[in-house]
């Protein structure tokens, strides 16, 4: 069955497989703004917050990564928050340098090409990764998804964070 998001009302075909509640978490390897290798990982024993973006070069997604960073610095070291996208690690690294973004990790999905299927956030016409959002638990157990409907928009930020917050206490 084919899934779709979409960009300004118009079909936007996924790839990979959809992330269900109560999966673990996927393996994946990206390449973080240092040119080093990240994967799942960096997460173990956090609970972990994982944001896809087509672009931080966007204005949704520049505001959804400096979103997350600000909740970020409030809910401490038992939180973990990855933005994943298909910029450049040196395009990350000066969109958080410029924005102030420090409580997140940026990494990037330009090198391996992994995390847009194993997520099923690939969007196959543009070749960069939708918007999405994946809460994990401590043992890397998927417990919120968002496959956000519309490109253009942002995630529901209450209900990751209310699920985020109740994961961490």
């Amino acid at each position: 069955m084919e899934r779709t998001t979409s960009f300004k009302g118009e079909p936007m075909e996924l790839g990979g497989k959809e992330i269900k509640v109560g999966d673990k978490l996927p393996t994946f390897t990206l390449t973080g703004v240092d040119m080093k290798d990240i994967d799942q990982t960096t997460m173990s024993g956090k609970v972990g917050v994982i944001v896809a973006v087509p672009s931080l070069d966007t204005p949704v997604c520049a505001t959804e990564t400096k979103r997350f960073n600000q909740e970020a610095g409030k809910l401490g070291d038992k939180v973990s928050i990855l933005i994943v996208s298909r910029d450049l690690p040196f395009a990350l690294k000066r969109f958080c340098g410029a924005e102030g973004v420090e409580n997140v990790t940026t990494a990037s999905d330009y090198k391996h090409r992994v995390f847009g299927e194993a997520f099923g956030v690939h969007l196959k016409s543009w070749d960069l990764l939708s918007r999405a959002v994946f809460v994990t638990d401590k043992q890397g157990i998927i417990r919120h998804v968002e496959y956000v409907a519309e490109v253009g928009s942002e995630p529901n930020y209450d209900e990751v964070l209310k699920v985020t917050k109740e994961l961490a206490q």
